[in-house]
């Protein structure tokens, strides 16, 4: 396997790659914008957001979602840049909103890591459904500190990666949104998943913090391949002209 390049530094603090439009688009936590950068490294700062951006995906339309974790706030980018209020998830929770991974039908799936991290005490998390028609309500419960999520491509499971339960957990997607029969996909080990991306073999891509490498498994856990880094991983996603270059968002930690 080719060696990994930097395609971008300067990164004030890199999370939840995407890969759309022929561009990866990430959140910087750190300077409060939404950034894009091409293959050749050339980047635009789409959106400035008046808190961390959390995390971010896509309606089917082509609107930008953002998590706005700390006020508990979902924002959508209209098509002429502004944002507004795309849904208000603080009834839910009064802790900090994480990630979020829009399906085929326009379900977002965001979760909520359940306490004052780092600081506070460990409380398992949540997982809250956002339809299209604008009601949110909790869909799953009992997460240890849920990161990195992704939908299977038949839109039938979602895979959510719980970083305090070295594991990655599967629900299966009813019709109307709802998860049932919560199940480990794959144990880990001493595997610490952050970001995660599904490849088109059916694995599992997740970037691991502490243990400074992104790992690549298979449904049961076996790990297929391994890339170590110098620095901690805290998010992935595949992407490129043929959607097989894995790009690593990385810092110290």
């Amino acid at each position: 396997m080719p060696r990994p390049r930097t395609l971008l530094d300067g990164i004030a603090f890199g999370e939840s790659p995407r890969w759309h439009d022929d561009r990866l688009w990430f959140s910087d936590w750190g300077t409060q914008e939404v950034v894009a950068v091409d293959l050749l490294g050339e980047s635009e700062v789409i959106v400035g957001v008046p808190s961390s951006p959390f995390s971010i995906d896509w309606l089917p339309d082509g609107r930008l979602l953002i998590v706005s974790g700390p006020e508990g706030a979902l924002l959508r980018r209209e098509p002429d840049g502004t944002l507004v209020t795309h849904a208000d998830l603080s009834g839910l929770s009064d802790h900090p909103w994480n990630e979020m991974v829009v399906d085929g039908r326009a379900n977002a799936y965001i979760n909520n890591i359940g306490f004052a991290f780092p600081a506070g005490e460990f409380a398992p998390g949540t997982v809250a459904l956002l339809t299209p028609d604008g009601s949110v309500r909790q869909v799953a419960d009992g997460v240890a500190f849920p990161n990195g999520m992704a939908v299977t491509p038949d839109n039938s499971t979602l895979i959510v990666a719980e970083s305090y339960g070295n594991k990655l957990t599967a629900f299966e997607i009813a019709e109307d949104g709802d998860l049932s029969n919560r199940r480990v996909w794959a144990d880990l080990g001493d595997g610490v998943p952050d970001g995660i991306c599904l490849d088109a073999e059916g694995a599992v891509w997740y970037a691991d913090v502490p243990n400074k490498r992104c790992a690549r498994v298979a449904e049961g856990g076996e790990v297929l391949q391994t890339i170590e880094l110098d620095l901690g991983c805290f998010a992935c996603m595949l992407g490129g002209e043929e959607g097989r270059t894995l790009f690593i968002v990385a810092q110290e930690w």
